[in-house]
This record gives C-alpha cells, structure tokens and sequence, in this order.
C-alpha cells in the first residue's frame, strides 16, 4: 500500500474490533500513526493492537479506554494522543452502540446511553480536535454514520435519532470549515459483516427455523437490495479515500455504502 498518510496521526474511536478496527489498520497501512479506542478484554485488545502494527510499520499503536458517553474522558482522550502523537491529523468518529425497542417502551436511561455515545461524543471530539487542525490548516474528520442516518426502521428511535443528527453535525462541521484545508464527511454504511452481526444471523436462524443463509437474505438484509453483506474493507477504503491528498474539495458528503438501500 502506499503511504499516503506517512506523518500524519489518527484517532478511530471504538477500534478494537470490526469497523472501526478496518479503519484503524487500513490508515495504518498507508503511513499513519494510531490511536485506537475501545473496551474489550486484554487479550482482544493486544491482538487490535497487534493486527494495527502488521499492517503498518511494526510499531505498536497506542490505546486509550476512554469511556465516550463521558466528555471529559473524550477530552482527556485528544489531549493525551496529542501529547503522544504531537498532533491528531485525522478523527474517525465511530464508536456506537444499539438498543432496539418501542419508542413507548424504550427505556429513559438506553435513550440516553445511545444518544451520548453515537451523537455527543462526536460533538465532544470534532470539538476538542479543530483547534490543532485549524491551526495546521489540514484535518480530516470522518464520521461513521449509517444508513439509518438517512432513513428510519421501527424499534430504533434512538440510534435512528442519533445518526440523523450526526449526519446534520457533518453538514454544520463542513460549512463551517468550507474555507480551511479541514474537510468533515459521513459514511452511512448498511449493514456490514462484523462478528457481532454474524451472531445476529445465527440468532435469526434458530428463531426463524430457517437456514443462516435464509436469515440473512430475507430477514437482516430484507432492506438492502444486494443482499450481501457490505465487508468491513469497503468502508475502511472510503475512510482512507477520504484522508487522501486529492479530496478537499470533497466535504459535507453522506457516502452511502449499502447496496442500494436508501435508493430504494
């Protein structure tokens, strides 16, 4: 791979598994130095942070275990990557959790829970990183949406909520920074093979009495019409597009990757 992004840094919240791992190793590929984020047992975490420096330079990554639904701790989070790292070149928001349930049943404190880790914390960290990027005059902020940042499925009121507004906080963001070398974009992913989705397969299955290959076509993936999966890869290589030196004309963009869900 080339080293496109050779000196420059990157923060990827809730990296220390499946997309935000894919993003963490591909930038890591092409040069840059990383800061993952994540909980996870110490063993996962050192094999992230193993996976991280294969791909890169060998060197090993840094980790922080910011909890993101509090500000301070994300606030403490830039502060220390810019202490270890000199600088934060890149913020890839895309730490997220789900809770699905009846709006008129949903619990008060998931509510919360969602909205604080999938929308205020990507407030808390574009916030906390544009004084250094503005000073540079270069940042790349991309935040990792959804589908559902376009269009709403029942039983999601939060995490559809959510992104929704992160996809409103990339267009602000991108207006705001329209005349500086700092761009802001979304990724609005469908649904994409991570090991927790697969579980949501087999889950399906035994529910359903059907196949796993039954359950993903006509039960997870009813709503996206390649009814495939969207791989973790893809949206890795739009984040690295979206870091490269040939994109600062492209800012305020929702890039959809979903097999033509929100086409439909």
């Amino acid at each position: 791979m080339d080293k496109t992004l050779s000196g420059r840094t990157a923060i990827i919240t809730g990296s220390t598994s499946g997309i935000g791992l894919g993003i963490a190793t591909m930038l890591a590929g092409a040069g840059a130095t990383v800061m993952l984020n994540g909980f996870g047992k110490p063993d996962d975490i050192a094999a992230a942070k193993r996976a991280v420096a294969e791909a890169g330079d060998g060197t090993e990554p840094h980790h922080s275990a910011a909890d993101l639904s509090k500000p301070v701790e994300m606030r403490a989070m830039i502060a220390e990557a810019e202490s270890l790292m000199g600088q934060v070149d890149i913020l890839v928001n895309n730490a997220g959790i789900q809770f699905t349930s009846p709006l008129q049943d949903f619990p008060d404190e998931k509510w919360d829970a969602v909205i604080a880790i999938n929308l205020s914390a990507v407030f808390h960290g574009t916030k906390a990183v544009l004084p250094g990027m503005k000073a540079r005059n270069w940042g790349r902020i991309i935040n990792v949406a959804s589908a559902h940042g376009l269009v709403a499925s029942p039983e999601k009121v939060a995490y559809v909520a959510a992104k929704h507004g992160v996809v409103g906080m990339t267009k602000v963001t991108a207006l705001e920074l329209a005349q500086t070398g700092v761009t802001c974009n979304a990724i609005c992913p469908g649904f994409v093979r991570t090991p927790l989705a697969e579980v949501q397969v087999s889950t399906i299955a035994q529910t359903k009495g059907v196949s796993e290959e039954v359950a993903l076509r006509d039960h997870l993936l009813a709503k996206q019409p390649s009814k495939r999966w969207v791989e973790v890869s893809e949206v890795a290589r739009m984040a690295l597009y979206l870091c490269g030196p040939d994109t600062g004309s492209l800012t305020g963009a929702t890039l959809s990757l979903d097999g033509g869900w929100v086409a439909a």
